[in-house]
């Protein structure tokens, strides 16, 4: 069997030619109501002819029989700046779907045409025009490296690096990766990574199908006021529609992805109803099994589907139901891993579980033509266990095992968001909203590593509600100057937590090429349950929740940025920021612990008790980004981030974070050559060469380790060590094919990591088998490799 899946693929692959023509359709709709634009002219402009339509009542296009390869749209109405879409990838096996936003102008003026590319650093939401940029699905699968992970595609961007290779989590500006928000279809949603734990917002492996994404926003800092509980940067995801015309499938295979069935087509043609449902089932134990790296002798084994049922236009407004679902395990057992296992010991079974889970169902009722109000209401949970079990004289005819921890981790929340979007006229959108989260919480840890009996460290079976409300204007004084402010509050009712958080962002167009913004932000975020509900025992045998009167962490944004349009396919963006956080909680007695330090894997410190929000942190740094859209076969983009990220724990002494790398440089670069006769084929190549400062950490007391025989780290010393710069370069080739009998397309790639096989260090720490302090290194050369069909 496993000699015939091979030659399978193989067979698949080469079973094409080149089909002649494919379909371009989509939504023209105002960009500030999502009212449809009735009677706006779309036109291919890069055909030897040039061809175009007009939209219908509901906003909709069709343009039939465009030939293969990459194409220019150009869409124009009257009273709105005409827009040029250069790159419009047009294949034989899918129909090309477009939603596109115009903006109407505020004087009259000559015909203006934007260039769409050029503004990908303005995000999708209109109100989101500082620190923000948007990303589509075709960038999360072009760049090299990126394991088809949204998460990894942010690691790319200015200010942004990941904590290691074996995990997705995204530092953002020095900050902490616990201090991203995750939003799909406009609500909050848990951890969306197979083996996640509670509190954290990375994982190893991305339970995000990217194929299902829509062009969707990434912030980095002062996000306008509808985004709350957030310190560091927001994730805000949508989902596609699937083809309401006709049905379409795909299959895919990858080394990380695994294997991915997709189908999507029309349910009532009449009303636009689609669907859009896809699943994958995990193909690294394969790779594992034939030798490849991938930190971990053990097999995991995740799946995941995910959906997006449209059921079209009514005269009750428009409906979507959607949803995502997936688990995850892993067994990591002594005689099967080694001690450079970046997950696992060598005298110990562990074994964990996770799953996750989000379905939610979408209302947009239009009010009338300036007014909307969008509506959704949601279930989501997010599960984790994990247990562990240690063996004592090992390989000895005395050796025991026994039950060291067991954590089992339940949340359960409901989620009601409402927001009506009012465009008053050409010049002021305003938009306000609530959104409502019901928590319930079946929480548990308890451990008995260092002592004969167990100790709860944590259990919790409760609920509790945040709730979160805003208003957010913009208003365009002229053409060059724009206002956005707006005011966010949130309240925890766990403590009564109570925060309310200004924010506003200024743009200056100086020109048609050249933007000045200034940004700032008051950003709160709640603390990670595992510190919150701590326990601590109160008197001889009573244990109680000694941190659960925590506020929230606060931070202040400060951003000022430059932007540059250096020609059709060219930009430039330099900003310059400076981020203050306060009421960070620290221990009450003086010691170097910030919970700014928490997040970056699986597990948070779990003896802090008695913490007090007393402590500090500050981020500051200039980002440069040099980018060149795709044309002309070929892209580019340069990121640097010089930064400075330092704290003060209870003791007041300033120290690095342990996300304090310092620089980060990224430099990527594409080529797509067209071959075959009608040069409706391609191979692609990409690179990608990242560096950055090491990451500064703790050292061990090797000393007192050995005398009690468990780890325990040097707290005079905290962050003072510094791990050596961090070095990667990727190299991907691909090739995409398309047939000429049939609608049927493939895609194919083989992505090279880490070439050099660089010994990035992943960590230091204790050996308790020889007592020696062991350095692990990070996953080194990891060839990745993904096959796709469309029909």
């Amino acid at each position: 069997m496993k000699l015939r899946i091979p030659f399978i693929f193989i067979g698949l692959f080469f079973i094409t030619m080149v089909f002649a023509q494919q379909n371009i359709k989509g939504t023209i709709i105002d960009k500030q109501s999502e009212m449809p634009l009735i009677g706006a002219t779309v036109e291919v402009a890069s055909m030897n002819t040039v061809t175009g339509v007009t939209t219908d009542i509901d906003g909709n296009f069709s343009i039939i029989g465009v030939p293969l390869g990459r194409h220019t749209l150009v869409v124009s109405y009257i009273g709105y700046e005409s827009i040029s879409l250069p790159n419009i990838e047009v294949t034989a096996g899918k129909e090309v779907f477009l939603e596109i936003g115009l903006e109407e102008n505020i004087e009259e003026l000559n015909e203006i045409v934007i260039t769409a590319e050029v503004q990908k650093d303005k995000a999708q939401n209109e109100l989101a025009t500082i620190s923000s940029r948007t990303f589509s699905v075709e960038e999360v699968n072009r760049f090299s490296g990126g394991r088809s992970d949204i998460g990894r595609l942010a690691a790319n961007f200015a200010g942004v690096s990941t904590a290691n290779d074996a995990r997705n989590d995204i530092v953002i500006r020095g900050n902490s990766p616990t201090g991203v928000l995750w939003r799909l279809e406009g609500i909050p949603i848990p951890n969306p990574n197979h083996f996640s734990t509670a509190g954290t917002t990375g994982g190893p492996v991305s339970a995000l199908n990217p194929n299902l994404i829509k062009n969707s926003d990434f912030m980095t800092s002062a996000f306008p006021a509808e985004y709350g509980n957030a310190l560091a940067g927001v994730f805000d995801l949508g989902l596609r529609s699937g083809n309401r015309d006709k049905h379409e499938f795909m299959f895919q295979l990858g080394a990380v992805s695994g294997i991915e069935a997709l189908a999507e087509g029309p349910i009532n043609k009449e009303t636009g109803a689609s669907y859009l449902v896809a699943a994958r089932y995990s193909f690294v134990g394969l790779a594992s099994s034939l030798g490849l790296p991938i930190g971990t002798n053990a097999t995991p084994n995740y799946q995941d589907i995910s959906f997006n049922i449209n059921f079209g236009n009514s005269k009750f407004g428009k409906f979507s139901l959607f949803g995502i679902g997936g688990r995850s395990d892993i067994d990591f057992l002594h005689d099967e891993v080694d001690e450079n296992d970046l997950f696992a010991a060598i005298d110990e079974d562990s074994y964990a579980r996770s799953g996750f889970g989000v379905v939610g169902i979408k209302h947009n009722l239009i009010v009338d033509d300036k007014t909307y109000l969008r509506t959704i209401l949601s279930g989501s949970t997010s599960i984790n266990k994990f247990d562990s079990d240690r063996y004592f004289d090992l390989g000895t005819p005395e050796q025991t095992i026994k039950r060291l921890q067991e954590a089992n981790n339940a949340e359960y929340r409901f989620s009601f968001s409402s927001f009506v979007n009012r465009k008053f006229n050409a010049k002021l959108t305003a938009k306000a909203g609530i959104l409502l989260e019901e928590f319930q919480y079946d929480l548990s840890n308890r451990t008995r590593e260092f002592t004969p009996d167990w100790i709860t460290v944590y259990e919790f079976k409760d609920n509790t509600l945040l709730g979160q409300a805003y208003v957010q204007t913009q208003y365009k004084l002229n053409k060059s100057f724009t206002i956005n402010a707006g005011l966010h509050t949130q309240i925890l009712t766990l403590n009564d937590d109570f925060a309310i958080e200004p924010r506003l962002a200024l743009n200056y167009h100086v020109n048609d090429k050249n933007t000045i913004s200034l940004g700032y932000g008051i950003h709160n975020q709640t603390i990670p349950l595992p510190i919150l509900l701590a326990r601590a025992e109160t008197s001889e045998g009573v244990f109680e929740e000694s941190n659960i009167n925590l506020e929230a962490a606060r931070s202040q944004h400060f951003v000022l940025g430059y932007d540059s349009k250096l020609g059709d396919s060219w930009r430039a963006k330099i900003e310059a920021y400076y981020q203050y956080i306060d009421k960070v909680p620290v221990e009450s007695t003086p010691s170097s612990f910030s919970t700014l330090n928490e997040g970056a894997d699986f597990v948070f410190a779990d003896d802090k008790i008695n913490l007090v929000n007393e402590g500090t942190g500050f981020n500051y740094g200039v980002e440069f980004t040099l980018e060149k859209f795709f044309s002309k076969g070929f892209y580019g983009l340069l990121t640097a981030s010089v930064y400075d990220s330092k704290y003060k724990g209870s003791d007041g002494v300033e120290r690095n974070t342990a996300f304090n790398n310092q620089y980060v440089l990224n430099i990527l670069a594409g080529k797509e050559l067209k071959i075959g006769k009608d040069k409706r084929n391609a191979l692609t190549f990409d690179t990608k060469l990242t560096t950055a400062g090491g990451r500064y950490y703790t050292p061990i007391n090797l000393e007192a380790s050995q005398s009690i025989g468990r780890e325990v780290l040097d707290d005079a010393n905290a962050f003072r060590e510094r791990f050596n710069p961090y070095f990667r370069w990727d190299v991907k080739f691909g090739i995409k094919l398309n047939s000429k009998k049939r609608n049927l397309s493939h895609h194919f790639y083989f992505d090279i990591q880490n070439v050099t096989n660089n010994k990035n260090i992943f960590t230091r720490r204790y050996n308790r088998l020889t007592n020696e302090v062991n350095e692990v290194n990070q996953v080194g050369f990891f060839p990745d490799f993904m096959y796709r069909i469309q029909f």
